[in-house]
């Protein structure tokens, strides 16, 4: 095999280059869950692998509820989890706030918590790995757009940019907010969305320790974690709007950030009127209505690895080794992806994920 990546702009430039780096495997369906655990030994063995700092931190996630439904779907997916090899636990509020000092407990009736939930630098891995490709022989060119996708018979052969065309025995579109615009060059009608979604870097009134968990308050949406021991990057919200993704605002407006100081405030003592705001980033989740991937050879030669709803950072790994197996023994062996088609928007077979931050 010998692979050429198209990139418009420059490796990590995307959505990557504003991820949170996060990596989790507390989510609700168990396809999640299994594309967590192929990605995790990937990412426990990466720094070793690619002789490199990626800045990893595991602090774990804290997910907590409001609602007794809520809840009960917390310790429901707990179990699931758990049935997975997932070490996740259901916790009670008390247990919680020993977890993540400060947060306000009164209206809380549960939780759940994974210590293996980190983060890395998106940065740091994006480089690594173009290091590691281009030490290998791999083409990455850089601003180079692919303008069209060529199909003859039914059949993609290759595609086109502005030095003309290049022909493949395979095209994978991996093109995040893109993806679908790709698909349409091939005449595939995928319901990908690019939708916006924004995180600001804040000092907290009081001390929040940076070896303190992700909180996020399912019910709300409110969710916070420390980058180090000075400043923590919040988010929430309820809009999360459709964007064109060659424009879209690269910052978070100043309505957006109150209302967002506010739901952190309600979930944390740690803030109120004494936080200061350093800075807001705004990127691009490439969504389908379910919040899952669409992972599939959709016509004869056009592999489609898209559609990750905020999680293609973290199940990279897992997607990279499903794509390899689709286009070297013609089929996925590591995992079952037959839930993972596009044919589920078609006949309703659709399973929504609940937890996407």
């Amino acid at each position: 095999m010998e692979p050429i990546v198209f990139e418009k702009s420059t490796p990590g430039s995307g959505s990557t280059g504003r991820s949170g780096g996060g990596i989790r495997s507390q989510f609700s369906t168990p396809t999640n869950v299994e594309l967590s655990a192929v990605s995790r030994e990937y990412w426990d063995e990466f720094e070793e692998t690619f002789d490199a700092d990626i800045r990893r931190r595991q602090p774990g996630y804290l997910f907590v509820a409001r609602n007794q439904e809520t809840a009960e779907s917390l310790a429901s997916d707990v179990e699931m989890q758990n049935r997975l090899g997932i070490d996740s636990e259901y916790i009670t509020p008390e247990r919680a706030r020993e977890l993540s000092p400060g947060l306000r407990i009164e209206e809380l009736v549960g939780a759940s918590y994974s210590p293996r939930d980190e983060f890395v630098d998106p940065h740091l891995v994006t480089m690594a790995l173009v290091r590691a490709l281009e030490d290998d022989g791999v083409d990455i060119r850089r601003q180079t757009k692919v303008t069209d996708v060529v199909t003859e018979g039914g059949e993609t052969t290759g595609v086109r940019t502005r030095d003309g065309q290049i022909d493949a025995d395979a095209v994978v579109n991996a093109a995040g907010p893109w993806a679908e615009r790709i698909a349409a060059m091939a005449d595939v009608d995928l319901p990908i969305k690019p939708e916006l979604h924004r995180i600001a870097f804040v000092r907290p009134e009081g001390k929040l320790s940076g070896s303190i968990p992700l909180t996020m308050d399912l019910d709300t949406g409110a969710v916070f974690r420390p980058e180090d021991d000075e400043t923590v990057a919040i988010g929430g919200g309820s809009e999360s709007p459709r964007c064109d993704p060659d424009s879209f605002p690269r910052s978070a407006t100043l309505e957006w950030t109150h209302d967002v100081l506010e739901g952190v405030t309600e979930l944390s003592d740690r803030f109120g009127p004494g936080t200061e705001v350093c800075n807001t980033m705004s990127g691009l989740y490439a969504t389908t209505p379910d919040a899952h991937p669409v992972l599939e050879e959709t016509r004869p030669g056009f592999v489609n690895v898209v559609g990750f709803s905020g999680h293609g950072f973290m199940h990279a790994p897992a997607a990279g080794k499903l794509v390899t197996e689709l286009l070297c023994d013609g089929s996925a062996s590591t995992m079952e992806i037959g839930s993972l088609s596009s044919e589920r928007f078609e006949d309703g077979t659709t399973m929504p994920e609940r937890s996407v931050i």
